[in-house]
């Protein structure tokens, strides 16, 4: 994939989701492409065309099923889309535990913003064989596949944030872009998101993660 201009990125970071829901104005896409004033007529007309390809290749994503969160089903179905797809990001959950729900949050939030990645979703219940292969003792897990291959995996909240109960959306962008699943920083890891975490650590029984065997 050819970089990105730096510009036409910018651009596209802050109308991905109208672009994705097709809820957008491309003459107001390019404005704000024309208020860089590029030095060089050729490197204008190169970004546009850039802007253009990638405005068509974020819907096509979207049709495909990128840019939502996901729960899936099956472990079959799970795992035909680990292999299908590039980058792919996997959260192995079981609904009464309090911090899946909170990993939950952090994930809806970014799903929208990365189209190049897919972000799915599975209840342990219904995957006895992958938690025995991957041997997934503790939740909230996520695991990042790059080309099928497990390339990172979040245990708990660990190595997310500075405390053993609290992180943010940013925190968790950082690590998945350290993995390599995703391509661009987009989260903002503002107040609102923060503020629905305090409230939700809040509401915790235990302080520890949440043991499955």
């Amino acid at each position: 994939m050819t970089p990105l201009d730096p510009i036409v990125a910018s651009v596209l970071d802050s109308h991905v989701q109208s672009i994705a829901e097709n809820d957008h104005d491309e003459d107001a896409l390019f404005a704000a492409l024309e208020e860089d004033d590029a030095p060089l007529s050729y490197l204008r007309e190169q970004r546009l065309q850039q802007l253009h390809a990638e405005i068509a290749r974020t819907k096509a994503q979207r049709n495909e099923g990128y840019g939502t969160y996901v729960e899936v089903k099956e472990e079959k179905a799970l795992m035909d889309a680990t292999t299908s797809t590039k980058w792919c990001v996997v959260h192995f959950f079981k609904p009464d535990f309090n911090r899946c729900g909170i990993m939950d949050s952090h994930i809806e939030e970014l799903a929208p913003k990365h189209l190049d990645t897919k972000f799915l979703r599975i209840n342990v219940e219904n995957a006895p064989f992958l938690v025995t292969k991957l041997k997934i003792q503790v939740l909230p897990c996520v695991l990042a596949f790059i080309d099928g291959v497990s390339v990172d995996r979040i245990v708990g909240f660990e190595g997310l944030g500075y405390s053993a109960n609290t992180f943010a959306t940013r925190d968790l962008e950082v690590r998945l872009l350290a993995a390599g699943v995703l391509q661009r920083a987009k989260a903002s890891g503002g107040n609102d998101a923060k503020n629905a975490l305090s409230r939700a650590a809040k509401k915790e029984e235990s302080d520890g993660d949440d043991d499955w065997d």
